[in-house]
């Protein structure tokens, strides 16, 4: 595999989709192929049957290969799924020489004093996003590098999951022949493909409407504030058409996609679909308005759930407003009237998001399908580790030509949590075997 490529894999509850994409000279996105699979053994975004899910992987890597024609060797994988769950913790250090200046060292010593926090069993801390420091009591400060002081206090985003549902993942993925490059969470994943930075800036919140989940992703002043994962999907939508209908799966999936609309007051009365029986049994008839009706149930329980989730991170109060609104992204933004039933229930601006935020201008259609969201969102965050591996292997030579002629300390650069928990969950599996 080049050394400028990466590969995104996304594991999700009814598709399995592997991109691969390069940066060209532009600093944008090429995707260069893309293989999907239907999700086997995955539920509510947790693998539940790792033989399924390392073959419906297999089958969506060797789709992307053939279509890049060229050999995939390692991924970035992102997690989701209902056992994460976020929480706000504040924490603060006492710096042995308040006469000297705030360093890395000091922020890496307070994030990990909240790595220290005690979690339910079989938990574990995925994410520690700090969010604002104080120094001394003095508040709102962004970057408190270079500056004086001798309290570092800091609010801290904390996401936390299962362990054994993230050692499963990086298990399919060693059985399924790939190196494990990097992880990462999906609704952040999702957010860096569809958000425009000024949307950051203002306040948005995310809202990707997978199958088996929804993720939620919620920023302001560009800081992510807040994330959920709801554990209802798409999936729950077809399900009750499924039962309402008195119909099999397939058909209610259909139906869904071709005629189905968030919205049940545009259907006439006399709108009909007729549905082939099976094997000999008459065709069964059902009205739009029927149809939409069950849709329109079902999706307003879901927004209603997000809704509380962003009350929750407090968006009623001034200081936290969300300027930019909403952006539906995800298979299941498709849905016919959604954006309106959004607006309706939250009363917030609300777009549809395409993840062509990064993307080079001349990329298919279909890469730019809110249904790839996730997945253009990995390989973004896979590009972003090459990158970082670049820098810090060009700083090391640099360093090592430096310290020839004086001997100074090499320059440490900051790793992000979720390379360290990258690496933790290799080193486990490999001591596993």
């Amino acid at each position: 595999m080049e050394h400028n490529l990466a590969v995104g894999l996304d594991i999700g509850t009814t598709k399995i989709v592997a991109m691969i994409g390069r940066k060209n000279e532009y600093g944008k996105v090429e995707i260069l192929g893309i293989g999907k699979s239907k999700s086997l053994g995955v539920h509510r975004g947790v693998v539940n049957n790792i033989t399924q899910t390392i073959q419906s992987i297999q089958q969506a890597i060797q789709e992307a290969e053939v279509s890049a024609d060229m050999k995939i060797e390692g991924v970035t994988v992102g997690i989701a799924g209902q056992h994460i769950r976020s929480l706000q913790h504040s924490d603060y250090i006492t710096r042995p020489n308040s006469e000297t200046v705030i360093d890395e060292e000091d922020i890496d010593r307070l994030i990990n004093q909240v790595h220290k926090l005690v979690m339910l069993p079989g938990e574990e801390i995925i994410h520690v996003l700090p969010q604002e420091y104080k120094v001394d009591g003095q508040a709102e400060i962004k970057e408190p590098i270079g500056m004086y002081g001798g309290r570092l206090e800091a609010n801290f985003h904390v996401v936390v999951g299962q362990v054994s549902s993230i050692r499963n993942i990086g298990r399919c993925i060693q059985s399924a022949g790939l190196d494990l490059e990097g992880i990462t969470l999906e609704p952040l994943a999702s957010a860096n493909a569809v958000l425009s930075q000024e949307e950051k800036e203002a306040g948005v919140a995310l809202i990707d409407i997978g199958g088996g989940t929804t993720d939620l992703a919620i920023f302001r002043d560009g800081i992510i504030r807040h994330t959920a994962v709801i554990p209802f999907g798409g999936n729950v939508i077809t399900e009750d058409i499924k039962e309402g209908c008195s119909i099999i799966e397939k058909q209610a999936e259909l139906l869904k996609i071709k005629f189905g609309s968030a919205w049940p007051g545009e259907n006439k009365d006399n709108e009909i679909v007729s549905i082939p029986g099976l094997r000999g049994r008459e065709p069964k008839e059902i009205t739009l308005k029927n149809l939409s009706k069950i849709i329109h149930a079902r999706v307003v329980e879901i927004v209603e759930q997000v809704y509380v989730e962003i009350k929750n991170y407090g968006h009623e109060e001034q200081k936290k407003k969300l300027i930019a609104g909403i952006v539906l992204t995800g298979g299941g933004s498709q849905l016919k009237h959604l954006k309106q039933l959004v607006e309706y229930i939250t009363g917030m601006d609300t777009r549809i998001g395409y993840p062509n935020e990064h993307l080079a201008g001349d990329s298919d259609e279909d890469v730019t399908s809110p249904l790839y969201a996730t997945a253009v969102g990995l390989v973004l965050d896979g590009l972003k580790r090459l990158d970082r591996k670049k820098i810090e292997e060009n700083t090391i030579e640099d360093q090592e030509d430096i310290e020839e002629e004086v001997n100074e300390a090499p320059v440490k650069e900051r790793r992000s949590f979720l390379d360290k928990l990258t690496e933790r969950v290799k080193d486990f599996l490999d001591n596993a075997e």
